[in-house]
């Protein structure tokens, strides 16, 4: 029997079979999977392989089957989670990471491929078999393949704790946020508010069986509240729900509490890597990224802070003043941020955000997103029926290259919904794999939160919305493009964490080019694209309160390197003691003492982005630099987008991400238009307009 009809996880054409997933099914077929790859590497050592392709074919066959049987069941767990499927997602997580961590320390298994090292054939080893040869040694010593019987155990009992902890806490900050909703019975309390936040209130409400309006924690509704709420006491009030989630604070104070979470995943990580020979965490981490050491990245990031700072400084210098003038205030709060940096900007720039959400109708913005991508790269782009999607606003869509072949697929959830996690980002479904001659081609979730469709009108989105979507595409893009033929190198896999942002954040800079953006927007009762006027208004905007963006993410980035790089055993976590310290050295808006950011910054405990949140300004010096290229040469350039194609995307991880950016670039980056982008002097001194 084909095994592919055996396991219920799953599809006959080699998608999963998203509808027909059951939670019942999930542990025999996680079960039936493993059992199979433990027999299957057994066989293998057993034979005393000798050559590359007698050992390595076979363990990308068993790590990509593995892959596509859990694949489904955690990205539903992302996106249409329930009670039953959180159950036994949580009861698989164990079991995976048992085998993962078994696998890593098989002293039989590193041995074959150590011999593979010593032996002569390691010098005619093409280099893409080197690289996953070498990767697959750096594994083993990363899963302490060197400890001893106890030692080795205790790596295994924290591989298992860590992953049932990260999942702990993405399910709590997601309970947290589902949990707070407020209805509103007055209209006249909804003051400020766009019409697309009302309607969406209304339809909320009217959801949930209530009367007048309803607001909730996800993203649109939250965004749209602290930034047009003209209620100070609204916006406080939702500032404070959204800022305490899953903490001991705020409206649901000790509920989804993620403070011993936290304690937990910090002290393990710590043994972890002081297991297998590192200082701390944070040196851990690194092995596998660009960067050359902690230092680097810790000087790197307060460069980049001492240049932005006094303009950071500056900017809310103004906005506090702006704020006394129109709104009788005399001490700008957190709440009150956003509120007023939209009202200063519509006073220097005459425009809104929201006034821009008419020009960029969601069906719009992707035919113009395809027609990007089909000039940079000669890809064409069209939707696909496909029943086996997890919900009715799913889409899935395939990519031909510009000689018609298909070269890879991707699935589209693009709105916010109850039981979905927030924020946006791109998973694998599928990875290529090209064995004799049998492919299989690349298969992409790209998931975001947007604002359903409103009252019979398509969604609307900001610029900012826009940028994100072309972000995630780039992660896509990255993935569905690649050449190589072994899925632990192909797509984003294998590719340096800190330079994996690279595409993405590459590809938004189009959203800023009058040639992109008039087929990215369309007025959505006109089809009109954003006009001269308005577009200059935007541009004229782009770097408004940079400074202040950009040392937010640098707070973000250098807590997460401290408390993963000097984390003490015997004082514990630390965690706003180092918030405070960091946020002290580069923040310029101090939070209240209530907040709680921590408690649901996904990113570094339940994400890939621990000791690694440097990653997103590393990679955008990287993104500001390659596209420069494109200033030069035209951001059309269908050479200069070929050789990008060639040197970057379809590489993966087959080489080392410098070596990558250098063959396209021609040296190595530099930090200029990162600088200029941001409306950044080289001297620090940027203009506030």
């Amino acid at each position: 029997m084909n095994d592919q009809t055996r396991n219920p996880l799953l599809h006959l054409d080699h998608l999963p079979a998203f509808s027909r997933i059951h939670p019942q099914h999930v542990v025999p077929a996680v079960e039936q999977s493993l059992t199979e790859a433990r027999a299957t590497i057994a066989a293998l050592v057993d034979r005393e392989t000798s050559g590359w392709d007698d050992l390595f074919l076979p363990l990308e066959t068993l790590a990509d089957r593995l892959e596509q049987v859990w694949s489904p069941v955690s990205h539903l767990h992302g996106v249409a989670d329930n009670a039953e499927l959180r159950a036994v997602y949580n009861v698989c997580l164990p079991m995976l990471s048992e085998y993962q961590t078994e696998v890593g320390q098989n002293q039989d298994l590193f041995r074959a491929l150590q011999r593979i090292a010593d032996s002569e054939e390691m010098g005619d080893l093409p280099p893409e078999k080197r690289k996953i040869l070498e990767n697959a040694l750096l594994d083993f010593r990363l899963s302490g393949v060197a400890l001893g019987a106890e030692e080795k155990s205790r790596f295994k009992v924290i591989a298992a704790k860590l992953s049932a902890l990260e999942a702990r806490f993405s399910e709590n900050v997601l309970d947290a946020t589902q949990a707070w909703k407020k209805s509103v019975a007055e209209f006249a309390d909804l003051s400020g508010l766009p019409d697309t936040a009302i309607t969406l209130a209304r339809e909320t409400a009217e959801r949930e069986g209530h009367d007048g309006w309803m607001l909730t924690l996800e993203f649109p509704s939250y965004l749209s509240v602290i930034t047009f709420a003209d209620d100070r006491d609204l916006r406080r009030e939702v500032y404070e729900a959204y800022s305490t989630r899953s903490s001991d604070q705020g409206p649901n104070a000790g509920k989804w509490d993620n403070t011993a979470v936290i304690e937990e995943i910090l002290a393990l990580r710590d043994e972890k890597a002081r297991l297998v020979g590192f200082s701390n965490y944070a040196e851990y981490s690194l092995v596998r990224k660009m960067a050359p050491s902690v230092e680097q990245v810790l000087d790197f990031l307060r460069d980049l802070a001492k240049r932005t700072k006094p303009i950071a400084k500056q900017e809310l210098h103004e906005l506090g003043a702006f704020a006394r003038e129109q709104g009788d205030i005399i001490e700008l709060e957190a709440w009150d941020i956003s509120y007023y940096a939209e009202k200063l900007r519509q006073h220097r720039f005459a425009f809104s955000q929201e006034e821009l959400r008419a020009y960029f109708p969601l069906p719009k913005v992707l035919s113009g997103l395809f027609y990007v991508v089909g000039q940079l790269f000669g890809l064409q782009v069209q939707q696909l029926e496909n029943r086996e999607i997890w919900h009715p606003e799913v889409n899935f869509y395939e990519i031909r290259d510009q000689d018609g072949e298909v070269v890879g697929r991707f699935f589209l959830d693009l709105y916010a919904r109850s039981h979905k996690r927030g924020g946006a980002w791109m998973a694998e479904c599928m990875t290529r794999k090209a064995f004799h001659g049998d492919v299989q081609l690349p298969v992409a979730h790209l998931v975001c939160n947007f604002s359903p469709p409103l009252a019979g009108r398509p969604s609307l989105l900001t610029h900012e919305e826009v940028l994100t979507l072309f972000h995630e595409f780039g992660h896509a893009l990255h993935h569905l493009l690649t050449k190589v033929d072994y899925p632990s190198i192909a797509g984003i896999n294998g590719v340096s964490w800190d330079a994996v942002e690279l595409p993405s954040q590459l590809l938004e800079l189009w959203c800023w080019e009058q040639e992109a953006l008039s087929h990215i927007s369309g007025h959505v009762d006109t089809g009109r694209p954003l006009p001269n006027t308005l577009l200059e208004k935007m541009r004229a905007a782009r770097n408004f309160q940079s400074g202040m963006a950009i040392v937010r993410q640098l707070e973000f980035a250098l807590f997460d390197l401290r408390i993963h790089g000097e984390y003490n055993a015997s004082q514990g976590a630390r965690v706003q003691q180092f918030l405070d310290e960091v946020r002290r050295e580069v923040a310029v808006v101090i939070p209240p003492a209530f907040n709680r950011f921590a408690h649901s910054f996904s990113h570094i405990f339940a994400g890939g982005y621990a000791a690694g949140y440097y990653s997103y300004k590393w990679a955008e010096v990287l993104a500001s630099d390659a596209f420069s290229r494109f200033e030069e040469e035209g951001i059309f350039n269908r050479n200069t987008g070929l050789q990008l194609q060639q040197t970057v995307l379809e590489q993966g991880g087959a080489r080392e991400a410098m070596a990558l950016f250098v063959a396209f670039r021609g040296r190595e980056p530099t930090i200029d238009a990162l600088l200029r982008h941001n409306g950044i002097g080289m001297d620090g001194v940027g203009s506030v307009v």
